[in-house]
C-alpha cells in the first residue's frame, strides 16, 4: 500500500528482505553501532547487530516496515510489531540527507493510521538515551514516557501514544 501523507514524502510497506528495505535497516543499524560505541563501526559488528536484532518480524502476520520516499528519493523507514491490542513501533530511520524535512512525521502518521486500522489503541517504542533526537520527535507527536514495558538490552526509555 503506497500512501502519500505529505506532498513531498510517500510511504509504502515493504517486506524487510527487499532490497531497498534491506538497504535502509542495514543504515540505521550502522548509525546505531557508531552512536552506540561512539566510533565507526568494526568489521563484523553491523552484521552481528542485525542478526542480533533481526528485522524478519516486519512483515505480516507479526508486524510491517514502511519505507518513506522524499520526492522520488528513498529516504528512511520505521517498523511495527503487532502485539493485543497494541503495536510497538521500531527501526525509526531518516537518512541524513533527508532529516529535518518532515520524514520523521510522515513515518509515524504512516505507521499510526497502520496501526489503528489494524486495531491497535496505542503504540509503544523503548529507545535509547543517547538517541535524543529521536525522543524529541515523539514527544512532539503525542508520545509520552511511560515505565518500562521491555527489558531490551539497549532500552532506556519509554513512550506510548495512545491512538484512540
Amino acid at each position: 500500500m503506497t500512501t502519500t501523507v505529505r506532498p513531498d514524502w510517500v510511504t509504502s510497506t515493504v517486506r524487510p528482505d527487499q532490497p531497498d528495505a534491506a538497504r535502509l535497516l542495514r543504515e540505521y543499524m550502522t548509525e546505531m553501532v557508531v552512536r552506540y560505541h561512539r566510533r565507526p563501526a568494526l568489521p563484523g559488528e553491523v552484521d552481528e547487530a542485525l542478526a542480533e536484532l533481526p528485522s524478519d518480524d516486519l512483515t505480516y502476520p507479526s508486524g510491517l516496515l514502511v519505507l518513506a520516499h522524499h520526492g522520488a528519493e528513498l529516504a528512511g523507514c520505521a517498523g511495527l510489531r503487532w502485539y493485543p491490542d497494541w503495536a510497538e513501533l521500531t527501526r525509526v530511520f531518516i537518512r541524513p540527507a533527508h532529516r529535518g524535512a518532515g520524514g520523521g512525521a510522515a513515518l509515524l502518521a504512516a505507521v499510526e493510521r497502520h496501526a489503528g486500522a489494524a486495531g491497535a489503541d496505542r503504540i509503544r517504542l523503548d529507545t535509547r538515551a543517547d538517541l535524543v533526537e529521536a525522543r524529541a520527535l515523539y514527544a512532539r507527536h503525542g508520545y509520552v514516557e511511560i515505565p518500562a514495558y521491555s527489558q531490551g538490552p539497549y532500552a532506556e526509555h519509554w513512550f506510548e501514544k495512545r491512538l484512540r
